[in-house]
């Protein structure tokens, strides 16, 4: 794709206000702004205040290509390298899930499940990121968490992450529970892949850029889900929990295979567009 037709005439005249008003064209005013920080290094402050400010030719020419590559689609998580997930700023990178909104709801009932536990411990499965790991471990210190994922390059993200952000964690390369032999935990959490196989949304936005080995679970997006479900009992101590993300139109199939792997206290939990996003249970004491 050619880049957009952001004129180089009087080039040296370029300044914030009106680079901004030439990617305005293409993209969305607030992405904009993103990119033009990222590119100049500018704070949103200096943006917002410094209209006049005149851009170097380097980050001029920065700001353009990254106009250019989000205008063909690229997410501006890879493209900017960062996400903000629990109130913090994760890295990120093709490797990896881009870390969402709904997702932090995984966070929030797995800190309620753990209240009343004095050091916890913690298994992420599929971690991606580490953006779930890393914010369990820092809202719960003293957890022990363990951070598990079947890649190498997603396992290097979390671990940049836990280092960048202060965390804790014990990071294996593990498909799914092969590695854990002889561990159990209090509270195991995934966000497995759960999108079936030729989903017109993984043409979309942009799940057409993300690792489709963190997203298709099989032909009806359970394959994984029925793995984790039916393995999980053996690595939870008595009484201990799981809780999984899944799809808007797959809760009552998660709560039936929840429940008949032996699971109890199943509860299903919405997010904030009232979707049920998160279903777990209880293993029995």
């Amino acid at each position: 794709m050619s880049e957009p037709n952001m004129s180089e005439q009087n080039a040296e005249e370029w300044d914030v206000a009106r680079a901004l008003a030439e990617a305005g064209k293409h993209l969305d005013r607030v992405e904009a702004r993103i990119l033009l920080r990222y590119a100049t290094g500018m704070t949103a402050a200096e943006v917002a205040t410094y209209q006049e400010r005149r851009l170097t030719p380097v980050g001029r020419a920065n700001f353009r290509a990254l106009v250019a590559r989000r205008e063909g689609g690229e997410p501006i998580a890879y493209l900017v390298g960062m996400r903000e997930f629990y109130g913090r700023s994760f890295i990120v990178s093709p490797d990896v899930l881009i870390p969402r909104p709904e997702t932090e709801l995984l966070v929030d009932i797995g800190l309620a499940r753990m209240a009343s536990i004095l050091a916890p411990r913690i298994l992420d499965l599929g971690c991606g990121s580490g953006c779930v790991a890393v914010s369990l471990s820092l809202e719960r210190p003293g957890a022990n968490v363990t951070a598990v994922d079947r890649s190498a390059a997603a396992l290097a993200v979390a671990r940049r992450n836990a280092a960048t952000l202060g965390a804790t964690l014990r990071c294996v390369e593990s498909d799914w529970f092969a590695a854990l032999a002889g561990t159990r935990y209090h509270l195991i959490v995934a966000n497995p892949p759960y999108i079936p196989v030729g989903d017109p949304h993984l043409l979309q936005g942009d799940l057409r850029f993300e690792p489709a080995s963190a997203l298709v679970g099989g032909s009806d997006g359970l394959a994984d889900i029925r793995i984790i479900i039916a393995e999980a009992p053996a690595y939870l101590l008595p009484g201990g929990g799981l809780l999984l993300e899944h799809g808007y139109d797959q809760a009552q199939a998660v709560h039936d295979l929840l429940s008949s792997a032996g699971f109890v206290d199943i509860g299903q939990h919405r997010d904030l567009a009232g979707i049920i996003r998160v279903s777990g249970g209880r293993l029995a004491a």
